[in-house]
């Protein structure tokens, strides 16, 4: 009789089992997935954004559905309003941000942290942030941050400037201990782990998308699905410790870029990038390895430099309080060693990528990126495609292609490590 009863039991705890998976299985069907960190959850949802006013008064408003606290500052050079915000999920038209009005030139916003969200008004000159408030639901409407611009002349937005809490912003958005958050399950290293530690970069992030396809596809996106996989790979055989950068679309400075390979002492610095070229330049293609130098090895290259390095200003970074360690690095690049090394490896690495995909024509080349301006450790700029070109793009998007490639950087990533591992070794 109990063995009876025990299997009808277990037949009620099988059905209930199906009815849940079937039910879990329709939700997806419909769209409905369960809540992931940093995609939806329970964060509040901006689903709409509209611009008002001329050049001596503009007004943003964005449409939320529930209220949520607002901090703004102002940023010179260029000028530029931030607005920091709590994470918020924005369902805003793809095109959002790319035309301006009146004082706004161009806006754009996303994750600057974990749990911070962020928007940044490129201006079209000196203003003020006369307000920047949150309005209650109410007659059907819902809740809006509205952030109201005045035009002010230069000196009075000199004056302002010097008076902003913009440094209290900043800190709050992009602290060093979020940027520690940040490099996710394999963070830094600890002092009993004495494996030689491989710092990966995915470019970009967060409010900082990179470039873009025609067709969508985000730089920022491609790149951290590359440096995820070669995370994966190095770490197959537990010889090196990885850290990242980011594991997630989150905004990283370039300076705490830099600082996380300095930090976690770290014997190589690989950042990964995607390329583009605006139309009129022609359609190149093919992966590209960058190394730093003082002068630039070719036009595209600097050109590429600048790009690269403007992304704490398109962040909402203050450029005008650049940390000393800066200064720092600027004096100690003429460390001749670290360059050596980095460009042993740029060669090792590209005769192992030309194995498996195409190369640029010109594949070695050099440039003054920030990111690449550690002095004590071996750096390089890996640019995989360039996503204005329709077979790279197709190639990115590719995981058997990213898979091989892949491959290919961790064979150079393992040479080159192995070499100077037995190097630093004991004499015996």
């Amino acid at each position: 009789m109990g063995s009876l009863a025990s299997r009808a039991n277990l037949g009620i705890i099988w059905l209930f089992a199906v009815a849940l998976f079937l039910s879990g299985a329709a939700s997806l069907a419909a769209g409905n997935e369960p809540d992931r960190p940093g995609v939806a959850g329970d964060f509040p949802v901006a689903s709409e954004v509209r611009l008002a006013g001329d050049e001596k008064q503009t007004r943003f408003i964005l449409d939320l559905d529930k209220k949520i606290d607002v901090h703004a500052f102002l940023l010179a050079n260029p000028y530029r309003a931030v607005i920091d915000i709590p994470q918020v999920s924005f369902r805003l038209a793809p095109d959002a941000g790319g035309m301006g009005r009146g004082l706004i030139k161009a806006f754009r916003y996303g994750l600057v942290m974990p749990g911070g969200s962020r928007i940044v008004f490129d201006l079209a000159g000196p203003a003020k942030i006369e307000k920047a408030y949150v309005l209650d639901a109410a007659n059907g409407q819902p809740p809006r941050l509205v952030v109201e611009l005045e035009a002010v002349d230069r000196a009075a937005f000199n004056r302002l400037l010097a008076t902003s809490n913009s440094s209290e912003g900043l800190r709050g958005a992009v602290s060093p201990e979020s940027t520690v958050d940040a490099t996710g399950s394999t963070g830094a290293a600890t002092p009993s782990d004495t494996r030689p530690v491989v710092v990966i970069d995915p470019g970009h992030g967060g409010i900082d998308n990179g470039t873009e396809a025609s067709t969508g596809e985000t730089e920022k996106d491609l790149v951290l699905a590359f440096a995820l996989a070669l995370r994966d790979r190095i770490e197959q055989d537990g010889k090196y410790h990885v850290v990242m950068t980011r594991t997630d679309d989150t905004f990283i400075p370039l300076a705490e870029r830099v600082r996380v390979a300095r930090t976690n002492g770290a014997a190589l610095f690989v950042s990964i990038h995607a390329d583009a070229l605006p139309r009129r330049e022609g359609d190149a293609r093919g992966a590209t390895i960058y190394t730093l130098s003082d002068k630039a090895s070719d036009a595209e290259a600097e050109r590429l430099a600048e790009a690269e390095n403007k992304a704490d200003a398109i962040g909402g970074v203050n450029l005008t309080e650049e940390p000393t360690e800066v200064a720092d690095i600027l004096i100690d690049l003429a460390q001749r060693e670290t360059r050596t090394f980095s460009n042993r490896f740029a060669r090792l690495l590209m005769s192992e990528m030309q194995t498996t995909m195409r190369m640029h024509k010109h594949p070695l080349k050099s440039a003054g990126f920030r990111v690449l301006k550690a002095p004590d450790v071996p750096s390089v700029l890996i640019e995989l495609g360039f996503v204005s070109n329709k077979a790279d793009l197709r190639q990115m998007v590719s995981s058997d292609w990213r898979s091989r490639t892949v491959r290919s950087v961790a064979n150079a990533v393992e040479a080159f490590l192995a070499k100077r591992v037995v190097s630093a070794g004991p004499a015996h």
